[in-house]
């Protein structure tokens, strides 16, 4: 067996180079190799969710109560992927979704995610909490958009606004499931602090020129910062004055009711993610797949849909498509590629999701994602 490279720094911690062998064929392989790969605290951060994390396990759970029913006899030769999403072009209905500092998994952090999303043709929504500079993301080429947090100074929400307008991201994905952080047990018993080489970059920037000394989360408990910083008074009006000070179109990620996604279609927002955050807020929390199709009922065209959460493979992609999304987003699999393989980790996750996505396909008589039938899924345990 070939011997380990030495242990390599990571951006302020110690990840262990693995023996190469076979390529992950799976996302819960390449889940495994970053388990061996990164600092158990890094891992925890990333893999974790909020409470007992029984939103995080039914989020999966919930696509696998799902069966597909085939159709035969259909072209499907050359299954077609390709979308537009808000209005541009993409190699499939996916999305990579924000995740923060990323240089925890690799020393290129968002960058390598950037060049990853932006070869495969996909979106890279880039979080609050970027350690990459947003200019430098959107240099790097592709579909680039970005995440916000609304902040309890709204001179660093406007600054941070400011920065993605004049950085060239396309698209604000405001998140309105955080008015306080959840209650992450893994990040408590580890006591995790990034550490001072890992910064949220754009966030700082942001404060220092709203003059504001909120700190970085260096040295102290994320949970502490997300405290003193977010914003739990946000409302609807909030929302509509943010649309209407922005050139950027407003997507609001965090919706998980019909009424608020019905809300947001009425104030112009041209699309919701439907999304419990991947189970990293409130426990308990009902799956996004089971809000999804009375959500995309309730606005019908009105607006686009995304959905996240639990998104594992292909045919999670395709059930989401069947059961209303217009795309899904996915996180934690593309991190786990990052921490593995950097840039070339993230491709080769996309490159397994859009090919098991396609096999699916093939084999179900969809020719194209956008015209995913209903009926191409049932309920494991029979019609409802």
């Amino acid at each position: 067996m070939p011997q380990a490279d030495p242990p390599r720094r990571v951006a302020g911690c110690r990840a262990r180079a693995l023996p190469q062998a076979h390529p992950p064929r799976t996302v819960a392989e390449f889940r495994a190799r970053a388990a061996r790969a990164l600092p158990r605290e890094v891992f925890d951060y990333y893999d974790g969710a909020a409470g007992r994390e029984r939103t995080a396990r039914d989020n999966e759970a919930a696509f696998d109560a799902w069966r597909f029913v085939r159709s035969v006899l259909v072209d499907v030769s050359c299954p077609r992927t390709e979308t537009t999403l808000l209005g541009r072009a993409a190699s499939a209905p996916l999305l990579l979704a924000p995740t923060a500092l990323q240089r925890l998994a690799h020393p290129d952090g968002e960058l390598a995610t950037a060049r990853a999303a932006r070869g495969a043709g996909l979106p890279f929504v880039v979080s609050t909490l970027s350690s990459v500079p947003l200019a430098d993301l959107a240099r790097a080429g592709g579909d680039v958009w970005f995440q916000l947090y609304p902040h309890r100074d709204r001179g660093v929400t406007s600054e941070l606004v400011r920065a993605a307008e004049e950085a060239g991201a396309r698209v604000l994905v405001l998140t309105v499931d955080t008015p306080c952080p959840g209650r992450r047990l893994r990040d408590e018993r580890n006591a995790f602090r990034p550490p001072p080489d890992v910064r949220p970059v754009e966030l700082e920037a942001a404060c220092r020129r709203a003059v504001r000394q909120a700190g970085p989360p260096s040295g102290r408990t994320l949970t502490a910062f997300f405290e003193r910083n977010f914003n739990p008074t946000t409302t609807w009006d909030d929302v509509r004055r943010l649309a209407e000070a922005t050139t950027l179109p407003v997507v609001l990620k965090g919706i998980g009711r019909a009424e608020d996604a019905r809300r947001a279609a009425d104030l112009g927002i041209p699309a919701v993610v439907v999304s419990n955050h991947g189970g990293r807020q409130l426990d308990r929390e009902r799956p996004s797949l089971h809000a999804l199709p009375e959500i995309r009922d309730e606005v019908g065209d009105d607006i686009e849909v995304y959905v996240d959460g639990g998104v594992r493979g292909g045919g999670d992609i395709l059930t989401a498509l069947a059961l209303g999304a217009g795309a899904v987003l996915i996180g934690r699999p593309y991190l786990w590629g990052l921490a593995t393989g950097g840039e070339q980790g993230v491709g080769d996750v996309l490159r397994l999701l859009l090919d098991e996505l396609r096999l699916d396909m093939s084999l179900t008589g969809v020719a194209d994602t956008a015209a995913v039938p209903r009926d191409v899924v049932t309920p494991a345990a029979g019609p409802r």
